[in-house]
């Protein structure tokens, strides 16, 4: 149990490790696909990252897309298969405070992280369709919604 009071079953856990581990290789593709459809469901999202906001370039040939999609992506995978092991979400690069700010600070909103689970799931199933089952749906949207839980805390003004 987590402290959401929610639980990350250990057949949860396995159907994230074997998933990810296929996936892992190719986490640069697969980042940029997850991102790219992103936009195509939500166009405006796009105002929502600095680097795209002047961009003159299609969005898969901008420079600084690539690897923001793959930290986010492979961040958001790592933490999932890490969820039951640790009993709370954890993230290496930065910290939950600086997610939960950054993106207080640039104005994501409940629906965006709506878009950003339909994609991310979406991404993953075309990743693996020999493995996809309703069960690794459900795995991977119960790590995501953790996930943002986690970030949502953090998502509050800093205090005057």
């Amino acid at each position: 149990m987590n402290s959401m009071g929610k639980c990350f079953t250990e057949e949860q856990e396995a159907l994230v490790v074997k998933s990810w581990n296929v996936m892992k290789k190719n986490s640069g593709e697969l980042g940029l696909k997850f991102f790219l459809k992103i936009f195509e469901i939500a166009p405006s999202a796009q105002k929502l990252f600095s680097f795209l906001r002047d961009s003159t370039v299609p969005l898969e040939q901008n420079p600084k897309l690539k690897p923001h999609a793959t930290s986010v992506f492979v961040m958001t995978c790592d933490s999932a298969v890490q969820l039951r092991k640790a009993g709370k979400v954890t993230v290496r690069e930065s910290t939950l405070k600086k997610l939960g700010a950054t993106h207080l600070r640039t104005g994501v909103a409940n629906e965006h992280f709506e878009v950003t689970k339909f994609a991310l799931l979406e991404t993953i199933k075309e990743a693996v369709p020999e493995m996809w089952s309703p069960e690794m749906k459900n795995a991977w949207g119960e790590a995501y919604d953790q996930l943002v839980d986690a970030i949502k805390s953090e998502m509050k003004p800093p205090s005057a």
